[in-house]
């Protein structure tokens, strides 16, 4: 009797470590692990996502990071967490996000804290689109990002420190993109003035 206990004990350790193991394991790849997909400059773009063809890990990533994606036919979302030169995005710094329209029928850029939510602000404004950005003589639209901003352009204020996430949608991209979403003439993202 006490060595079907012991042994049975051993039994119990043993999955209960399996499991410690395995859900830990698979928190560290939801949460650690770089999303699959391609470039296009600093942004990058899941294939996967909305798609039948999804694996568990790809829709258990959107299930955490995000409220709904559609196929790419539909919509294309860009992320990325680092500035031109490679350098993480922070809450407490100052950035100017510029480019040309990317070619689809709706696009915008919303800033993520790294909790995955809005950043809370008195203006309500989290995000740049192509109905709010007005376009230079070049065609070109520029937004600054950061928790002050100078001049009275379109801004993103972001408050508290730490980490955050831009993500870039395209709302009926042009057929070319649908087929080479790495051909996108992204965005830059580069950091104005000192960052504390």
């Amino acid at each position: 009797m006490a060595e079907h206990r012991a042994s049975f004990a051993r039994l119990t350790l043993l999955y209960a470590g399996a499991f410690v193991i395995g859900a830990l394991s698979a928190w560290l790849w939801l949460t650690r692990v770089g999303i699959s997909g391609v470039d296009a400059g600093i942004w990058r773009v899941n294939l996967l996502a909305g798609s039948s063809d999804a694996d568990a890990y790809t829709r258990a990533r959107i299930a955490l990071a995000a409220v709904l994606a559609l196929d790419r036919s539909e919509t294309l979302y860009y992320t990325t967490e680092r500035d031109e030169s490679g350098e993480p995005l922070r809450a407490e710094c100052r950035y100017l996000i510029s480019g040309s329209p990317p070619p689809s029928r709706w696009w915008s850029i919303t800033a993520y804290a790294s909790d995955h939510f809005l950043f809370p602000n008195a203006a309500r404004r989290y995000s740049v689109s192509g109905e709010t950005a007005p376009l230079d003589a070049a065609g070109r639209f520029s937004a600054e990002l950061g928790p002050t901003h100078e001049g009275d352009g379109i801004w993103i204020p972001t408050t508290g420190s730490g980490g955050m996430r831009l993500t870039l949608r395209l709302y009926g991209p042009a057929a070319s993109l649908q087929q080479a979403p790495q051909s996108l003439v992204a965005p830059s993202v580069r950091r104005t003035g000192a960052c504390p």
